[in-house]
């Protein structure tokens, strides 16, 4: 494992990046490559270690697939085998079988699929079979789980004799996500509606047609961190526009609060802050849609020590990691406290409320921050280099998603060195 040390000696940061394909992006449309009868081309697919996995699976033939940390991967592989029914096994990392997928796995096998538990029960690994002959077409779904098991079924709704329809019941997160896949389908030409909470795709088949990946905003949301943080900086970010696909480009929204002014041009955004911006005192906001940029947003607010109050959390306890745990536990290292805000906060509504409070600090002995087999974790906590000398620990966990994160942070003046 690699354990590097950071520190940004400037805090003017100027430079250009050019951003890697989305892993979200990318993901959905290797799946729907494999559902495909006409092969076509992808352009700027995500060279991370989830897209690499997912496009390695999707074409083997071996009996024990293997999807390692990767998430995504696991519950796309997880519809798109059991509508093959192909006879194997998918398993994972440690981590990976502590994951839950009981949800889609239920779904599926109520649909058609024959899906059986290996060892727990909820969890990977799983063993896949053929399934029935004629699959159901309607399925009924809580609409607070997992976008991800819900847009595994979407992929394959084309494919199925009858289409499918997903109802989902109560309040949907992450609905960013599932725009997202509806609209990648539609660009193929599956016939996905929406009405209320329901989902309806009809029986169909995709067409083959090339595809350009855009870039990462999740990725971006790293450098709107560092701009914060800076005294001055001025980034510019290649393949990302205006008109995303991608919920997360709600950080450019978001930076606006930090004095961050993102500037669209053709395939590229500038991000610049002035010196002098004031710092906001307070910053509230419902990550419900956009769940994979909280870190990001927690650490930005420890580093200027704006006062936080978070909602919408309730996904990052099933992710690579407990993010909540694990952001709280780091954040003590640098003085800075999370915690969930009282019921009676929240009586009327039931939302989790998590308050944070506190500057980051590193006086004293060099912080080390622990990444808990999380990318996101790495790359969240990075930018308070600018502020402190840091260490981060097993640091190769970016490639997960961003493999070139490193060299990308030392083209803009970070010193980093291996230990």
């Amino acid at each position: 494992m690699t354990t590097l040390s950071l520190y940004c000696p400037s805090k003017q940061i100027h430079g250009k990046i050019a951003l890697q394909g989305s892993k979200s992006i990318s993901n959905r449309v290797l799946v729907i490559r494999a559902l495909c009868d006409n092969p076509f081309i992808i352009e700027n697919l995500s060279p991370s270690d989830d897209t690499v996995t997912l496009e390695r699976l999707l074409s083997s033939a071996d009996e024990m697939l293997d999807a390692h940390h990767a998430g995504t991967t696991f519950r796309f592989m997880t519809a798109f085998l059991a509508l093959k029914g192909r006879e194997c096994v998918l398993t994972g990392s440690p981590r990976m079988k502590q994951r839950p997928v009981k949800a889609l796995v239920e779904a599926l096998n109520q649909l058609g699929a024959n899906i059986e538990y290996l060892e727990q029960e909820g969890y990977p690994p799983l063993k896949i079979g053929q399934g029935k002959e004629k699959w159901l077409s309607h399925i009924s779904l809580p609409a607070d789980i997992s976008s991800q098991y819900i847009t595994a079924l979407m992929l394959i709704g084309p494919v199925l004799p009858s289409g499918l329809t997903i109802e989902l019941e109560g309040d949907i997160v992450s609905r960013p996500y599932l725009e997202m896949t509806t609209e990648i389908m539609q660009y193929f030409g599956a016939a996905v509606e929406w009405q209320d909470n329901s989902i309806k795709v009809q029986n169909g088949s995709y067409g083959g047609r090339d595809f350009y990946v855009e870039a990462d905003w999740s990725a971006a949301s790293y450098y709107y961190e560092i701009a914060g943080l800076s005294d001055n900086a001025e980034i510019t970010l290649t393949g990302l526009g205006k008109n995303s696909l991608q919920g997360d480009s709600m950080i450019a929204e978001m930076g606006e609060k930090f004095g961050i002014e993102t500037i669209f041009g053709d395939q590229q955004i500038t991000i610049k802050k002035k010196a002098g911006s004031v710092v906001p005192p307070f910053f509230e906001y419902d990550f419900i849609r956009v769940p994979d940029i909280a870190q990001s947003l927690a650490v930005l607010c420890a580093g200027l020590g704006t006062q936080g109050l978070f909602s919408g959390l309730q996904t990052l306890k099933i992710k690579e990691t407990d993010r909540i745990s694990a952001i709280k536990n780091e954040l003590a290292k640098v003085g800075v406290t999370l915690i969930m805000a009282p019921a009676r906060f929240s009586q009327k509504t039931g939302t989790e409320y998590y308050m944070l409070e506190g500057r980051a600090s590193g006086e004293g002995t060099v912080p080390q921050f622990e990444t808990y087999n999380d990318h996101r974790m790495a790359m969240s906590f990075a930018p308070l280099g600018i502020l402190f000398p840091i260490i981060i620990s097993d640091a190769e966990v970016v490639s997960k998603s961003y493999p070139g994160f490193w060299k990308d942070l030392a083209s803009i003046g970070f010193e980093i060195q291996s230990r």
